[in-house]
């Protein structure tokens, strides 16, 4: 553990800030300027599809220039996508608002990148606690995302305009942050040794199980993250109750951050990852339990919880699967499929909560929490007969 590993769990904490701000915002702005009630969540639906289509460009700058050079690039990329935000919702242009979003996407697709970064700012042995405190840092947006929504929604005649410019702000302290880490070098290229194809590293069972259930864990966070403002809106709750709900859940994802690496170090990833699931399970139980403010606060801090477990055991579990001039395209496809399936759980998020409701939403995330239980048993026994050999 060094400097560099605490100040990159900073730009993860600030990164979240942007991420978590948007998330409590953007429904709400976008079901007051979209044509139609279903297409609400389509300027969260843009964040992650600008993130899904920037992941083989990100791979191609982390190559040519670098972790720190890119990472700045797309900290730049997030102060003009942001300022851009707040001019849409002034002109109060809903399509200007979704195409804003997808530029930001370049910024998050780089920024998930962190994760990566911090592996190899630690020595071998201390990778899964060098990850897990890098995530931990998200409780800063935890705390500042939804308090920074809250306070700067009408510091502008335009509702939530001078949260975007709050935004930028957020960026511009991030790039000051970063450029005090000093990141390893590259590994050196050379005409002979480039690694394996990405066909031939996607197809390792422990690359499939870390990739399905990093995409599929984030994917029911945000199905059930993205609706949840709008849900509470339709429960008649205040915004100061959805920023309440929102910070929860979000210290739910980051605070375990702090013994996650522990334990995983300790039982495994895949026992973790099986604990994530359970927990994925137990918040759809609550949340259809009942509508009430705690119920939705119990709820999304569980799925916090259970998303961190899932999504720190799944990194760590990925990481076993390339060498280090391999890393660039296996990171990028690991975050491919993340943002994949995020734009279609954003898409569906804002489609059945407006036109289905909270109840069918949630009895629906039951398909994606089976499936990554059923791949985690595959995994286990597979690993059980390779053993056994």
């Amino acid at each position: 553990m060094n400097r560099h590993l605490w100040l990159l769990a900073i730009c993860q904490g600030l990164f979240l800030t942007n991420n978590v701000a948007l998330i409590a915002i953007n429904g709400l702005v976008g079901l007051s300027l979209a044509p139609l009630g279903w297409m609400a969540t389509l300027p969260i639906m843009g964040y992650v599809v600008g993130g899904a289509l920037s992941t083989g460009l990100v791979a191609k700058t982390q190559a040519r220039f670098g972790r720190k050079m890119s990472f700045q690039l797309g900290l730049g990329v997030a102060m003009a996508s942001t300022l851009l935000c707040a001019y849409a919702v002034v002109s109060k242009d809903f399509w200007l608002l979704c195409a804003a979003t997808v530029v930001a996407g370049y910024y998050n697709a780089n920024a998930n990148l962190y994760r990566f970064a911090a592996a190899e700012l630690a020595q071998t042995a201390w990778r899964e606690k060098a990850v897990s405190l890098v995530m931990a840092g998200g409780l800063i947006g935890a705390v500042l995302g939804p308090n920074l929504a809250q306070h700067t929604r009408t510091l502008m005649s335009a509702p939530f305009a001078g949260a975007y410019m709050a935004l930028a702000a957020v960026a511009l302290l991030a790039m000051a942050v970063l450029a005090f880490i000093d990141f390893p070098p590259p590994p050196p290229k050379t005409s002979g040794n480039a690694g394996r194809p990405l066909s031939q590293i996607m197809r390792q069972p422990v690359f499939i199980v870390a990739a399905a259930a990093g995409a599929l864990g984030y994917g029911v966070m945000n199905l059930l993250m993205a609706a949840t403002p709008i849900a509470m809106q339709q429960c008649s709750l205040p915004f100061s109750d959805v920023a309440l709900v929102l910070e929860w859940h979000v210290i739910g994802m980051f605070a375990p951050g702090f013994f996650t690496g522990h334990l995983i170090k300790r039982f495994g990833a895949l026992p973790i990852m099986g604990v994530g699931v359970a927990l994925n399970a137990l918040c759809i139980v609550v949340a259809l339990s009942g509508v009430a403010l705690q119920q939705f606060l119990i709820a999304l801090f569980l799925l916090g919880v259970g998303w961190n477990f899932l999504f720190t055991g799944s990194t760590t579990l990925s990481l076993q699967t390339y060498s280090p001039e391999e890393k660039d395209r296996a990171q990028g496809a690991l975050n491919f499929f993340v943002f994949v399936t995020l734009a279609l759980s954003s898409l569906a998020s804002g489609v059945l909560v407006t036109t289905r409701g909270w109840a069918l939403l949630n009895y629906g995330s039951l398909v994606p929490v089976a499936l990554m239980a059923g791949l985690l048993v595959w995994l286990s026994r597979q690993q059980r007969r390779k053993l056994a050999t």
